[in-house]
């Protein structure tokens, strides 16, 4: 209702698509007799300073973003910062973000986790970024669109081995769903159901490090291998997991001459 109250009594709304966010307007009964002003990527730092130029005019005006919550993964964040080294007075209206209620309804560790923003679409940056992720001790939380989820889903169980997984959809909306379980069962269940809707992903964070088989750390090893030397890739995967250095020695050595023999 706060935010209601606010969008009724300013006289300015920037926003991603002025068709949006009048029907959302419209919707909740508020007049549509205000100044619209489109607020997007591609015109983001020459609108900033116009917007700024209009509260140190006198008028107040609310950012509202297509759907979920302002700045997440939406532009926004340059305005805000620019508002502060102006001393442009800027609060924040609490609401639905995917990010948050994905976490809340994955049933895994809350009390740290990180929020990864949308995963790449292509196979070798999409694969760098998980093998970076993955040795970090926190809940990782990833956005991702229909027509790739599985083909992400596939090469995330590579990289994120024996970890559980939420997969998240359509949040607060009517076709809402939540699957929650080991990689193979959110990838037999988006086969048999064509995925549909805007998802969000939500990993377990490592097992513990001590308990890691060779076979555990064997995609960030390749990885180490094609970026860097045999002896580099061998002390960082030490170092990060804590595991005995001639074994590791021994198991590069073998993924080395699989690389080199295809």
């Amino acid at each position: 209702m706060r935010a209601v109250e606010v969008l009724r009594e300013v006289e300015v709304v920037a926003c991603e698509d002025t068709r949006v966010s009048k029907k959302l307007f419209s919707l909740l009964g508020i007049s549509l007799n205000k100044r619209f002003i489109t607020y997007e990527d591609h015109n983001e730092a020459d609108t900033a300073q116009k917007i700024i130029d209009i509260i140190n005019s006198g008028q107040a005006v609310a950012l509202v973003s297509d759907a979920g919550s302002p700045l997440i993964s939406d532009p926004g964040y340059k305005l805000v910062r620019q508002c502060r080294e102006q001393g442009v007075y800027v609060t924040a209206l609490p609401g639905a973000c995917a990010v948050i209620t994905a976490l809340q309804l994955s049933g895994l560790p809350t009390n740290r986790f990180m929020f990864a923003g949308f995963i790449p679409n292509k196979d070798k940056a999409r694969q760098e970024l998980f093998t970076e992720l993955a040795p970090i001790n926190t809940t990782l939380i990833f956005y991702e669109t229909a027509p790739r989820l599985l083909k992400t889903l596939n090469q995330a169980e590579q990289i994120f081995t024996g970890r559980e997984i939420a997969v998240v959809r359509e949040l607060t909306k009517m076709y809402e769903e939540a699957v929650c379980g080991s990689f193979a069962d959110v990838i037999e269940h988006f086969s048999e159901n064509e995925p549909k809707g805007e998802f969000v992903l939500v990993i377990a964070p490592p097992t513990e490090q001590e308990n890691l088989t060779l076979q555990d750390i064997r995609p960030q090893l390749i990885s180490r291998l094609q970026q860097t030397s045999l002896k580099t890739a061998v002390k960082e995967i030490c170092e990060q997991y804590n595991m005995n250095k001639n074994d590791v020695y021994a198991f590069a050595l073998e993924l080395k001459n699989e690389l080199s023999a295809r």
